[in-house]
């Protein structure tokens, strides 16, 4: 009776799980589906069933260069995911190994940021990124955006780096290892599942990142999110386009997320008890 109740059981949670899977999916597979829509079909209605017309991708592509935007958003997100990491890295080990009385507080502010409306600091950003020659520009967003993601990035380092054993690297020091030494090549190579999870979170915050990219950016370094963006005109939306440039935008990280989420569940569970 036991058995039964408890294959009962694991059968409902698959289905809840599988619903709930399709429930978050369903927004993605409908944009997609719509961009094969004719803009007359989009505005219709709901409806599953497109007329397999490949206009809207021709379209948007002859109204914007998307290997531009793509090639901004690859860099912009890379270059702050690896700046980041240069400088969470050690931060994380010294919070890890040689906390201190503040170090949960200095955590707990650090989190704290992210709290904050984007909004509320809009206008000295941007006066900063004026007067110092970076708006519209890769290095200014890269930098924007390792700002907003280090919290992030910190704290989930921090949590790996805690289930590594010190005495690991007492040892190093023993044998004589430096500081840079002890992070390269004892720390770092340890918790690389935890530090790979840690990049691809990055550089999926950074790829899908809106706000700042649309206000800090134009033309030049206006990546995939200003890219979409462009499709809203005074005329209204024409969601078909938009579906297609929507698509196009998450492509690249969907087929990413998928190749790499075996890498990614291992690095979000690395530490835990097996």
């Amino acid at each position: 009776m036991a058995r039964r109740v408890s294959t009962q059981s694991r059968i409902a949670w698959t289905i809840a799980a599988w619903a709930v899977a399709l429930l978050i999916f369903f927004p993605i597979l409908y944009t997609v589906l719509t961009s094969f829509k004719t803009e007359a079909e989009a505005i219709a209605g709901i409806s599953l069933i497109p007329s397999g017309t490949f206009e809207n991708y021709v379209e948007v592509q002859s109204q914007r260069d998307y290997f531009k935007p793509f090639m901004n958003s690859v860099v912009i997100s890379v270059g702050s995911t690896l700046l980041a990491l240069l400088v969470a890295i050690p931060a994380a080990w010294s919070m890890a190994f040689s906390p201190t009385r503040r170090t949960k507080d200095i955590l707990m502010w650090m989190l704290s940021t992210k709290m904050m409306p984007a909004v509320a600091v809009l206008v000295p950003i941007y006066l900063i990124f004026r007067d110092g020659g970076l708006l519209d520009t890769r290095i200014g967003l890269t930098v924007m955006l390792t700002l907003i993601n280090l919290p992030i990035v910190v704290w989930m380092l921090y949590t790996y780096f805690r289930e590594i054993p010190g005495e690991i690297l007492e040892a190093a020091r023993m044998d004589g290892a430096s500081l840079v030494s002890e992070i390269l090549y004892v720390l770092t190579p340890m918790a690389v599942p935890g530090i790979a999870s840690t990049m691809l979170l990055n550089i999926i915050l950074a790829w899908n990142e809106s706000f700042w990219t649309i206000r800090l950016t134009t033309t030049n370094a206006a990546p995939l999110t200003a890219f979409i963006a462009s499709f809203s005109s005074p005329q209204g939306l024409f969601w078909a386009k938009l579906s297609a440039a929507s698509t196009l935008a998450i492509a690249p990280i969907l087929i990413m997320g998928w190749f790499s989420q075996r890498q990614l569940v291992r690095g979000l569970t690395f530490g835990a008890v097996k």
